[in-house]
């Protein structure tokens, strides 16, 4: 993999997060006229970051079977489900947000720890 589509790859999977997480904050209190775009934007985001997280694994880990791999994988999934619940279950808005801050910062901590 070159360090250009490296670069690129990393820059567009870190977009791809923010705004994955920026809208899913949004879909917390936005109204439920803005649940459609909302949930558009955030299933693009996510496949954003998955389409370039799975290409940056396949080019830097050759799909090693790794923990933290694994643990990001699934804070991901969680992520993208979580916008879908804000507007279903309002009553859970705290809850829900909190969890999203779980997931966010245990998927950073993980790409910049690599603990196992």
């Amino acid at each position: 993999m070159s360090p250009h589509e490296l670069n690129a790859l990393r820059t567009l999977h870190v977009t791809g997060v923010l705004v994955l997480i920026g809208y899913t904050f949004f879909a917390f209190a936005g109204a439920s006229e803005t649940r459609k775009r909302v949930l558009m934007i955030t299933g693009v985001a996510s496949l954003l970051v998955l389409l370039t997280g799975l290409r940056l694994w396949q080019g830097v880990l050759a799909f090693q079977v790794l923990g933290w791999v694994v643990i990001k994988l699934l804070c991901w999934l969680a992520l993208s489900a979580v916008s879908g619940f804000a507007y279903r279950r309002r009553e859970l808005t705290n809850t829900l947000m909190v969890v999203t801050l779980v997931l966010a910062i245990t998927a950073v901590a993980m790409a910049f720890v690599r603990p196992f």
